[in-house]
């Protein structure tokens, strides 16, 4: 990381910017400490914060932390250290770009959503165990089952909202909600990562407003739940 920002302040000096030594010791040093490793409260709030996110947005979650991780600004652990890999950047950013459209648009989003519905609880399950890697078999499983059960309750909390949500004839809440997950997923993994403590509790409190809202959206996730059998149900006949 020194040696890339050494890099980057004699490539500034070039294009007549100059980094006096006190700036970039400054910087330097906050790059060092951000790539320090995780310790296992750090581990286990990005494998929940993983799964969590992965419900609302599989592929900002995996371009983000594979940013962080390739920028040097966070030590992945060795089972994420693929997400690093330009390819993986590359198709993870195109399709974000494709689900932040997508996920603008009535009803389309909810098409997407389904579509999705039995990708992103086992991407979830699989990034939260990846955390932990085969070197501790009972942590990945455990961190498995966690990421996957989040990510579970918070599609099914984003897919019975937006059928909530899409009913009204006006596209204004759609997009509020749209830009807020936006915003979420990247509150959540940046909380995850540099205050893993607060984000317990932060889990802890988006997990009750979850329940609430499933259970007070009860005939919409109904809906949902027919719709995606009623999806996979015609894409076998098709087959």
């Amino acid at each position: 990381m020194d040696q890339l920002w050494l890099a980057f302040v004699q490539w500034l000096h070039t294009v007549g910017l100059h980094v006096d030594a006190g700036t970039s010791r400054a910087v330097a040093e906050g790059a060092a400490r951000a790539t320090q490793q995780l310790d296992m409260p750090g581990l286990l709030a990005l494998a929940a914060a993983l799964g969590w996110a992965s419900g609302f947005r599989l592929y900002a979650v995996v371009f983000i932390v594979g940013m962080l991780g390739a920028a040097g600004w966070l030590a992945l652990p060795e089972g994420l250290t693929v997400l690093e890999h330009p390819a993986v950047l590359l198709v993870s950013g195109f399709m974000l770009l494709v689900e932040f459209f997508a996920d603008k648009l009535p009803w389309v989003d909810s098409a997407w959503d389904a579509l999705h519905a039995f990708i992103r609880v086992p991407a979830g399950a699989l990034l939260a165990a990846s955390v932990f890697g085969f070197d501790n078999a009972t942590l990945a499983i455990v961190a498995g089952l966690l990421g996957g059960s989040l990510s579970a309750t918070a599609l099914a909390t984003k897919m019975t909202t937006r059928a909530a949500v899409n009913t009204s004839p006006e596209p204004f809440s759609n997009w509020g909600l749209s830009f807020f997950e936006d915003g979420l997923v990247v509150a959540v993994v940046w909380l995850a990562t540099q205050h893993p403590l607060v984000f317990g509790a932060a889990l802890l409190l988006m997990l009750l407003v979850s329940v609430l809202l499933l259970v007070v959206l009860f005939r919409f996730l109904r809906a949902v739940l027919r719709r995606v059998s009623s999806f996979f149900s015609g894409s076998a006949k098709v087959a």
